[in-house]
C-alpha cells in the first residue's frame, strides 16, 4: 500500500488487494477511484455494480461503500480534501472557482454505483491525469505545486462535463422528456443568482408560460420549484459549512438568502438542526440519500 499526501490538499493512494478491507479514511469531500486492473463488484448503500479495469468511480461522503473483489485488483484512490479550499494566501489559484466546481459535482452526483466517466476519450484523459499526479506527488516533498493544481483542475473539468451529460437526478431517471433535465441543470448552474431562478426567467428561457412552468416542474420532480431551489441551496450551504472558512454572512449573500437570520431559520426548518449543531456533528444531512444503517 502506498499513501501520498501533498501539502494536505488531497491524498492519493494506490493499493493492490485480493480481498476488501475497510479503509480508515474519513471522506469529507469526495474521492475518485480508478481501477487500474482487476474485476469485481462495487457497493454503495447496498446497491451493487460490476467493476472492471479502467472504470472510474466517484465516492461522495458516504457511510457505506465497499468492493467485492473477484480478481486481484489494483485501485488508485484520489481523495479531495477540504484543506485545499481552506488554504489562504494562494494567489496562484482561484479558490472560489475551484470550490464552486467541486461543490457542483458533490451536490449533483446521484450517489449510485457505476463508472462516472461515460466517454472513452475522457476516461483515457482521466487515467493520464491521475498517473501524472501519482508521479508528481512522489517527487513532491515540500509544497503543493502549480502542475498538481492544473492536473486536479483538469480532473474537475472532466467530472463536470460527464455529470452534466448524464441523468443524475434520481427522481426523473425514467422520464423521456429531456427538457426537465435541462431545467434542473440550469437551476443548479445558476442557484446563486435569484434573478435567473424567477418564474419569468425560466418561462422565457424554456419557452413556457409562467403558469405552466410551475405545474410542469412539480409534475416532473414531485416537489414545487420553490422547495427544490431551497433544498439545492441548502446542499451548498452544508458543503460550505463543512469544507470552507466562509462566514455565515458570506454564505447567505452568495446563495441568495436575505441575511444570516433568514439562512439560519431556513436551515433549521429543512435540516432539522441549528447551524451550530450541524457543524458540531460534522456530517451532511441534505446531501445524504439512502444512508446505510448497518
Amino acid at each position: 500500500m502506498e499513501v501520498i499526501e501533498a501539502y494536505k490538499p488531497f491524498e492519493i493512494q494506490e493499493l493492490t488487494l485480493k480481498e476488501w478491507k475497510k479503509r480508515p479514511v474519513k471522506n469529507n469531500f469526495f474521492e475518485l477511484v480508478w481501477v487500474r486492473q482487476g474485476q469485481g463488484k462495487q457497493c454503495i448503500n447496498y446497491n451493487e455494480h460490476s467493476y472492471a479495469q479502467g472504470d472510474i468511480f466517484l465516492h461522495p461522503p458516504l457511510k457505506c461503500h465497499s468492493f467485492t473483489i473477484q480478481e486481484p485488483s489494483t485501485f488508485v484512490f484520489l481523495k479531495f480534501s477540504d484543506t485545499f479550499f481552506k488554504q489562504v494566501g494562494r494567489s496562484a489559484i482561484d479558490r472560489k472557482a475551484w470550490f464552486n466546481e467541486a461543490s457542483y459535482i458533490l451536490s449533483n452526483y446521484n450517489q449510485l454505483p457505476g463508472s462516472i466517466i461515460k466517454s472513452e476519450v475522457d476516461r483515457q484523459h482521466m487515467e493520464r491525469l491521475i498517473d501524472m499526479i501519482l508521479q508528481e506527488s512522489r517527487n513532491q516533498t515540500e509544497s503543493f505545486n502549480g502542475l498538481i493544481t492544473s492536473l486536479l483542475t483538469g480532473i474537475l473539468e472532466i467530472l463536470m462535463r460527464n455529470i452534466k451529460k448524464t441523468i443524475y437526478f434520481e427522481s426523473i431517471e425514467n422520464q423521456t422528456d429531456d427538457r426537465i433535465v435541462r431545467i434542473l441543470q440550469y437551476l443548479n448552474e445558476n442557484i446563486s443568482d435569484p434573478e435567473k431562478l424567477k418564474i419569468e426567467s425560466l418561462s422565457d428561457r424554456f419557452s413556457m408560460s409562467p403558469t405552466y412552468v410551475s405545474e410542469y416542474f412539480k409534475k416532473q420532480v414531485h416537489m414545487s420549484l420553490r422547495e427544490y431551489i431551497i433544498k439545492a441551496r441548502l446542499k451548498l450551504v452544508e458543503i460550505r459549512l463543512l469544507n470552507s472558512d466562509y462566514s455565515l454572512g458570506e454564505i447567505a449573500d452568495e446563495l441568495g438568502f436575505t441575511d444570516v437570520s433568514h439562512l439560519s431559520k431556513t436551515f433549521k426548518r429543512y435540516v432539522g438542526l441549528s447551524i451550530r449543531e450541524f457543524k458540531n456533528q460534522g456530517e451532511y444531512r441534505m446531501l445524504t440519500r439512502n444512508v446505510c444503517t448497518a
